[in-house]
This record gives structure tokens, sequence and C-alpha cells, in this order.
């Protein structure tokens, strides 16, 4: 669902993106924000929908993550498709490999640009937070 934040400011306008089908934010902040026609999600870690943590090795935390991704770009009018930046937060880079495997499930043919780096800690100290910047056809 879009909801017009309208702030209109030359000939720019921000939406906010929210959905059921991904988890609520767990803080003061939205599930993404489209401006014009790019969109921004939040960095998004393993919840479910209904806000209960996917505990497991980082390959399950990684699916539960895209799987809210698709939510919020779909949300937005956009897919993994129009994706063009991702950044990965890794809590430690030797799951950089395990982590792979799963995103190349999701971008078999479309790689969009990337950065992924191991920070200290995660919110609900998860595994694994992903974050996409993606064109809204």
């Amino acid at each position: 669902m879009l909801l017009d934040i309208k702030i209109k400011k030359g000939d720019w306008l921000m939406r906010k993106v929210e959905t059921t089908k991904a988890p609520q934010a767990i803080g003061p902040y939205s599930q993404g924000i489209i401006v014009n026609n790019m969109f921004y999600s939040s960095g998004q870690i393993p919840l479910t929908p209904e806000g209960e943590l996917v505990k497991g090795d980082i390959q399950a935390q990684t699916h539960q993550v895209f799987q809210n991704l698709k939510a919020v770009l779909e949300a937005a009018g956009a897919s993994l498709d129009t994706v063009v930046k991702t950044t990965v937060f890794l809590k430690n880079m030797d799951d950089f490999a395990a982590m792979n495997e799963v995103y190349s499930q999701y971008f078999p043919n479309h790689k969009p640009a990337r950065s992924c780096v191991e920070v200290a800690r995660l919110p609900k100290d998860v595994l694994v937070e992903i974050e996409v910047v993606a064109l809204v056809p």
C-alpha cells in the first residue's frame, strides 16, 4: 500500500510504502519510501510478517529477508528485477559464502550493484540485514 505523504518540493514527490506482508518497522521509520520513480527500502531483518524472529543459520535468515524484501518491493510497484543496488550487513563475514548461495537464488540473472559489510551487531542479534534501492516502473 502506498501512503501519499505528498511532501512535494519542486518536481519531486515522496510516498511511504507499507505492507502487512512484511514485518512492521520496529522503530521510528517506514518499510520504504518512493521518491519519484526510485524506491528505497529500510533494512530488512529475518522477522516474519507477524514479527516473529526466524532463528537458524545464515541461509534460513537470508531467505526470510528476501521474502520481506519481495513484499515491500511489490507494495511499491517494483520487484527484484528492478533492484539497482543492495547493501548487505553481516554479523560475521565468515557467513559471506553461505549468504551468497541464497542471494544468488534471488538474483539468478540480474546482478544489481552491491556492498557487503560486517557489523558488530544487528537489531535483535540477527545474522543478516539487507536493504535495496529499486526503480519503480
